[in-house]
């Protein structure tokens, strides 16, 4: 589960830090019936303000309602959307930090102490992530035992666990 919007990894241009913080402001332009919408991101060094485009150019009808009024309340859940989405990531050559920006809810601990235990991972937002570290974190295990435990055949899944993943996945762990 996400805690927080993740950091937006770009150089500033006037302190040279490299992580900027979405705080959920929109700025939209108005250009006759042409629309420019950009993501306000502050540096968290200096504090100066960068711009995300997240439209460009665009016809306002060709943009519906609902959308174009949570730009204009400055919706928060819609800046978090947009920052993890590819398109507006790309066009902007930025990158996303979730270091300490998710928690891992395992349910309780019931499950530790059963000799073959299923398990099925959710993520509530696309957050890329090592299996190997949730495991090691919800089996409260060191990443190196996870390895072990994997190489050894007791740790298995249809998705290969090495890596990052952002999606749901399924586990199965032999004791």
């Amino acid at each position: 589960m996400p805690t927080r919007m993740p950091l937006v990894l770009r150089r500033c241009h006037a302190c040279a830090s490299e992580t900027f913080r979405a705080n959920g402001k929109f700025r939209v332009n108005a250009n006759h019936k042409l629309l420019d919408v950009w993501l306000l991101v502050l540096c968290t060094s200096c504090g100066d303000t960068a711009k995300l485009t997240v439209l460009e150019r665009t016809n306002v009808r060709s943009i519906p309602p609902e959308l174009l009024d949570r730009l204009h309340d400055n919706d928060l859940g819609l800046a978090a959307e947009l920052l993890q989405d590819p398109v507006v990531q790309h066009r902007n050559r930025i990158a996303l930090d979730w270091d300490d920006a998710w928690r891992l809810d395992t349910g309780g601990s019931d499950h530790l102490d059963r000799e073959v235990v299923d398990v099925s991972v959710r993520f509530g937002a696309r957050i890329p992530v090592r299996p190997a570290r949730l495991i090691a974190e919800g089996f409260a295990l060191s990443r190196g035992e996870v390895e072990r435990l994997i190489t050894e055949g007791k740790l298995v899944s249809a998705v290969r666990l090495s890596g990052k993943l952002s999606g749901d996945f399924t586990y199965t762990l032999k004791r």
